[in-house]
């Protein structure tokens, strides 16, 4: 046979043929891992480029829900079927350094959605119940919970100035922030009482402040750190009115300058402006925040929804500092 050795003294395999080529002592079949023509592709990983890093999600409990047409089949996470869900539940690979139990998330987005239930109590007959809001993703999937917690007396005597704490909840109902805000002055005629909240992560631990600056009218307030030293500025305009459009509060640095993110006040619709007190709110700030301050910032817009959108009976919302 061409190719193959006829005795012992002949050279090993492969034999040299015609050209000067040589060939392996038995066919290749065409097509398989041996064929250089079948090499994978660009971009396909074979273990030695492990790609960009695993999403880190927001875990939450396992439960029944419905696919929407168009996304990806699989398990749904918290909430009620049919619903949006939370942000699936992943291991993170490397959990960073510093940041509070349950704030991992915040690491890797650069805003955040606000939503604020409707109350059907309180939408029919004015009695001012304990606000409820939805922190959502970009994408809409509820990624934290919170609630308002007072008494009765408070919320119906002291209206929008009144005192809470609100906790902040993941999806496997787990307290990671905790809000305080003090029973304080909002007017520009009490510059020695004004506006603060205390933000805690985890619950009895402050990573910071945010506090009111006295304006003869403008809002403006300071983004604090644990030991009050100011990081931050954030400044409304003079009427936080939306009448058919957004209110925005810059953010920008302890020194003023370009804005560097905002929280808005989101248009909701006219019967939901003239009717409830249910808010909308965006939170847009850099990604590579420090994620504590990404919580004092959601502590922002909280005190910024009861200051200048909370109505509460017959009163009328605020909407500037001297009102």
């Amino acid at each position: 046979m061409s190719g193959y050795p006829s005795s012992p003294h002949q050279p090993p395999y492969p034999m040299p043929q015609h050209g000067g080529h040589s060939v392996a002592p038995y066919p290749v079949p065409q097509g398989m891992y041996g064929d250089p023509a079948q090499a994978p592709p660009p971009g396909f990983n074979m273990d030695y480029n492990q790609g960009p890093p695993p999403v880190m999600y927001q875990p939450g409990p396992v439960g029944p829900g419905k696919v929407d047409p168009g996304q990806v089949p699989g398990p749904m996470y918290g909430g009620s079927p049919g619903g949006i869900a939370p942000a699936p539940a992943a291991a993170p690979a490397v959990v960073p350094v510093g940041v509070p139990p349950g704030l991992e998330y915040l690491t890797q987005i650069d805003q955040i959605l606000i939503h604020q239930k409707v109350e059907l109590l309180e939408a029919f007959i004015g009695f001012e119940t304990n606000n409820q809001y939805e922190i959502k993703n970009s994408l809409g999937q509820k990624i934290y919970k919170a609630k308002e917690k007072n008494d009765c007396c408070t919320r119906n005597c002291c209206g929008s100035l009144r005192s809470f704490d609100m906790k902040i909840k993941d999806n496997m109902d787990r307290e990671v922030i905790r809000l305080i805000r003090p029973f304080r002055c909002v007017s520009c005629w009490c510059p020695c009482c004004l506006q603060e909240m205390e933000i805690q992560a985890p619950p009895g631990t402050t990573i910071g402040y945010v506090k009111q600056d006295w304006h003869p009218f403008l809002p403006r307030f300071s983004i604090q750190g644990a030991n009050k030293e100011t990081l931050l500025k954030l400044e409304g305009p003079c009427f936080a009115c939306n009448c058919c459009g957004d209110v925005n509060f810059e953010l920008k640095g302890k020194d003023g300058g370009s804005p560097i993110g905002r929280i808005s006040k989101q248009w909701s619709g006219l019967l939901k402006e003239v009717f409830t007190d249910t808010d909308n709110f965006g939170i847009q700030f850099p990604l590579d925040m420090d994620v504590k301050i990404k919580a004092v910032l959601m502590g922002a817009c909280f005190l910024i929804d009861f200051m200048f959108f909370e109505k509460v009976g017959e009163a009328n919302q605020r909407s500037s500092v001297f009102s």
